[in-house]
Protein backbone atom coordinates (compact mmCIF):
# COMPACT_ATOMS: atom_id res chain seq x y z
CA UNK A 1 0.00 0.00 0.00
CA UNK A 2 1.48 3.60 -0.62
CA UNK A 3 2.27 4.93 2.62
CA UNK A 4 4.63 7.38 4.27
CA UNK A 5 5.79 7.31 7.92
CA UNK A 6 7.49 10.25 10.05
CA UNK A 7 8.82 9.07 13.50
CA UNK A 8 8.01 11.31 16.27
CA UNK A 9 9.67 12.90 18.91
CA UNK A 10 8.08 11.40 21.45
CA UNK A 11 8.98 7.36 22.01
CA UNK A 12 5.99 7.28 24.49
CA UNK A 13 3.77 8.86 21.97
CA UNK A 14 1.41 6.79 20.30
CA UNK A 15 1.39 6.04 16.36
CA UNK A 16 -1.19 7.86 14.44
CA UNK A 17 -2.36 6.15 11.11
CA UNK A 18 -4.39 8.70 9.02
CA UNK A 19 -7.08 7.82 6.38
CA UNK A 20 -8.07 9.60 3.90
CA UNK A 21 -11.55 10.01 2.34
CA UNK A 22 -12.11 9.50 -0.88
CA UNK A 23 -9.81 10.58 -3.91
CA UNK A 24 -7.28 11.76 -1.13
CA UNK A 25 -3.85 10.80 -0.32
CA UNK A 26 -1.58 9.27 2.35
CA UNK A 27 -0.39 12.93 3.01
CA UNK A 28 -4.14 14.39 3.37
CA UNK A 29 -4.72 14.45 7.59
CA UNK A 30 -1.09 15.13 8.13
CA UNK A 31 -1.65 18.74 9.32
CA UNK A 32 -4.62 16.98 11.11
CA UNK A 33 -2.10 14.40 13.47
CA UNK A 34 0.30 16.87 13.74
CA UNK A 35 -2.65 19.54 15.28
CA UNK A 36 -3.53 16.36 17.51
CA UNK A 37 0.11 15.10 18.59
CA UNK A 38 2.72 17.05 16.91
CA UNK A 39 5.01 14.66 18.86
CA UNK A 40 3.76 11.85 17.77
CA UNK A 41 4.56 9.30 14.86
CA UNK A 42 2.27 9.50 11.94
CA UNK A 43 1.74 6.29 9.38
CA UNK A 44 0.17 7.60 6.48
CA UNK A 45 -1.95 5.48 4.13
CA UNK A 46 -3.41 5.50 0.47
CA UNK A 47 -6.08 3.16 0.03
CA UNK A 48 -5.39 0.35 -2.83
CA UNK A 49 -8.94 0.87 -4.61
CA UNK A 50 -9.46 3.57 -7.54
CA UNK A 51 -13.27 4.64 -8.26
CA UNK A 52 -13.07 7.07 -11.50
CA UNK A 53 -9.68 7.77 -11.01
CA UNK A 54 -10.01 8.80 -7.10
CA UNK A 55 -8.31 5.96 -4.01
CA UNK A 56 -10.69 4.91 -1.96
CA UNK A 57 -9.80 1.95 0.81
CA UNK A 58 -12.70 -0.31 -0.28
CA UNK A 59 -15.44 -0.06 -3.48
CA UNK A 60 -18.81 0.67 -3.02
CA UNK A 61 -21.91 -0.28 -4.84
CA UNK A 62 -23.49 2.99 -5.15
CA UNK A 63 -23.17 6.26 -2.78
CA UNK A 64 -23.63 5.05 0.85
CA UNK A 65 -23.78 1.61 -0.06
CA UNK A 66 -20.60 -0.45 0.45
CA UNK A 67 -19.46 -3.68 -1.23
CA UNK A 68 -19.42 -5.77 1.80
CA UNK A 69 -16.82 -8.41 0.61
CA UNK A 70 -14.73 -6.08 -0.73
CA UNK A 71 -14.58 -3.94 2.70
CA UNK A 72 -14.21 -7.28 4.46
CA UNK A 73 -11.08 -7.98 2.53
CA UNK A 74 -9.24 -4.36 2.52
CA UNK A 75 -9.90 -4.09 5.77
CA UNK A 76 -8.12 -7.43 6.38
CA UNK A 77 -5.28 -6.28 4.04
CA UNK A 78 -4.77 -3.05 6.11
CA UNK A 79 -4.67 -5.45 9.31
CA UNK A 80 -1.89 -7.07 8.04
CA UNK A 81 -0.09 -3.98 6.39
CA UNK A 82 -0.33 -2.44 9.67
CA UNK A 83 1.66 -5.42 11.07
CA UNK A 84 3.96 -5.20 8.27
CA UNK A 85 4.44 -1.55 9.00
CA UNK A 86 5.08 -2.11 12.46
CA UNK A 87 7.96 -4.35 12.07
CA UNK A 88 9.45 -2.14 9.08
CA UNK A 89 9.23 0.97 11.09
CA UNK A 90 9.70 -0.04 14.59
CA UNK A 91 6.55 1.24 16.32
CA UNK A 92 4.42 -0.59 19.00
CA UNK A 93 1.73 -1.90 17.14
CA UNK A 94 -0.38 -1.78 20.16
CA UNK A 95 -0.30 1.71 20.65
CA UNK A 96 -1.70 2.97 17.30
CA UNK A 97 -4.39 5.16 16.82
CA UNK A 98 -6.95 5.19 13.91
CA UNK A 99 -7.15 8.89 12.47
CA UNK A 100 -9.96 8.41 9.52
CA UNK A 101 -12.52 10.97 7.52
CA UNK A 102 -15.31 9.97 5.68
CA UNK A 103 -13.97 6.58 3.58
CA UNK A 104 -11.11 6.34 5.79
CA UNK A 105 -12.94 6.75 8.94
CA UNK A 106 -15.24 3.98 8.18
CA UNK A 107 -12.29 1.77 7.31
CA UNK A 108 -11.29 2.50 10.86
CA UNK A 109 -14.27 1.64 12.35
CA UNK A 110 -14.07 -1.86 10.12
CA UNK A 111 -10.89 -2.28 11.81
CA UNK A 112 -12.48 -2.07 15.06
CA UNK A 113 -15.91 -3.99 13.86
CA UNK A 114 -13.19 -7.18 13.30
CA UNK A 115 -10.04 -6.67 14.88
CA UNK A 116 -10.20 -6.01 18.87
CA UNK A 117 -6.02 -5.61 18.62
CA UNK A 118 -6.01 -3.72 15.06
CA UNK A 119 -6.45 -0.07 16.74
CA UNK A 120 -5.84 0.68 20.40
CA UNK A 121 -8.48 3.88 20.10
CA UNK A 122 -9.73 5.63 17.26
CA UNK A 123 -10.80 9.06 15.97
CA UNK A 124 -13.53 8.82 13.53
CA UNK A 125 -14.24 11.90 11.41
CA UNK A 126 -18.23 11.85 9.37
CA UNK A 127 -17.87 7.75 9.36
CA UNK A 128 -20.89 5.58 8.40
CA UNK A 129 -21.71 2.05 10.54
CA UNK A 130 -18.92 0.29 7.97
CA UNK A 131 -20.99 -3.31 8.16
CA UNK A 132 -24.92 -4.35 9.77
CA UNK A 133 -25.35 -7.49 11.05
CA UNK A 134 -22.04 -8.22 12.80
CA UNK A 135 -21.33 -9.28 16.23
CA UNK A 136 -18.37 -6.96 17.22
CA UNK A 137 -14.97 -8.14 19.34
CA UNK A 138 -15.08 -6.94 22.72
CA UNK A 139 -13.93 -2.98 22.57
CA UNK A 140 -13.91 -2.55 26.57
CA UNK A 141 -10.54 -1.03 26.00
CA UNK A 142 -11.18 1.51 23.45
CA UNK A 143 -11.58 4.79 23.62
CA UNK A 144 -13.54 6.56 20.61
CA UNK A 145 -14.15 9.68 19.38
CA UNK A 146 -16.29 10.65 16.57
CA UNK A 147 -17.07 13.95 14.85
CA UNK A 148 -20.37 14.05 12.96
CA UNK A 149 -23.08 16.60 10.68
CA UNK A 150 -26.14 17.67 11.86
CA UNK A 151 -26.48 18.77 8.73
CA UNK A 152 -24.37 15.85 6.63
CA UNK A 153 -25.45 15.30 3.13
CA UNK A 154 -23.74 12.00 3.49
CA UNK A 155 -24.77 10.57 6.89
CA UNK A 156 -27.97 11.14 8.81
CA UNK A 157 -27.55 11.63 12.59
CA UNK A 158 -29.77 8.48 12.63
CA UNK A 159 -26.79 6.40 10.94
CA UNK A 160 -24.17 8.30 13.62
CA UNK A 161 -26.42 7.53 16.36
CA UNK A 162 -26.55 3.75 15.15
CA UNK A 163 -22.62 3.57 15.29
CA UNK A 164 -22.41 4.96 18.02
CA UNK A 165 -24.75 2.51 19.93
CA UNK A 166 -23.10 -0.37 18.20
CA UNK A 167 -19.63 0.33 19.80
CA UNK A 168 -20.86 1.08 22.59
CA UNK A 169 -22.59 -2.45 22.82
CA UNK A 170 -19.27 -3.83 22.44
CA UNK A 171 -17.86 -1.75 25.18
CA UNK A 172 -16.53 1.25 23.44
CA UNK A 173 -16.04 4.49 25.34
CA UNK A 174 -17.43 6.99 22.80
CA UNK A 175 -17.72 10.83 22.61
CA UNK A 176 -19.59 12.45 19.76
CA UNK A 177 -19.00 15.59 18.92
CA UNK A 178 -21.63 17.28 16.58
CA UNK A 179 -20.73 20.29 13.85
CA UNK A 180 -23.34 21.81 11.51
CA UNK A 181 -21.07 22.08 8.87
CA UNK A 182 -22.05 19.46 6.13
CA UNK A 183 -19.83 16.59 5.19
CA UNK A 184 -16.54 18.79 5.81
CA UNK A 185 -13.87 18.27 8.85
CA UNK A 186 -13.62 21.86 10.24
CA UNK A 187 -11.39 23.17 12.44
CA UNK A 188 -13.44 22.98 15.41
CA UNK A 189 -13.67 19.36 15.04
CA UNK A 190 -9.90 18.86 14.87
CA UNK A 191 -9.57 20.60 18.14
CA UNK A 192 -12.14 18.79 20.14
CA UNK A 193 -10.72 15.50 18.92
CA UNK A 194 -7.40 16.89 20.40
CA UNK A 195 -8.94 17.81 23.32
CA UNK A 196 -10.50 14.10 23.73
CA UNK A 197 -6.87 12.82 22.57
CA UNK A 198 -5.45 14.54 25.52
CA UNK A 199 -8.06 13.91 28.37
CA UNK A 200 -8.25 9.86 27.33
CA UNK A 201 -4.79 9.17 25.37
CA UNK A 202 -2.03 11.45 26.17
CA UNK A 203 -2.56 11.56 29.53
CA UNK A 204 0.71 12.64 31.28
Amino acid sequence: MHHFFQKGSDSNAPTLVILHGTGGTERDLLPVAQMIDPNASVLGVRGNVMENGMPRFFKRLREGVFDEQDLIERTEELHHFLDEAADNFGFDRQHVIGIGFSNGANIAGSLLFHYASSLEHAILFHPMVPIRNKKLPDLNSHHVFIGAGTNDPLIQPEETEALVELLTNAGADVTTHWENNGHQLTREEVLKAKEWYNQHINIK
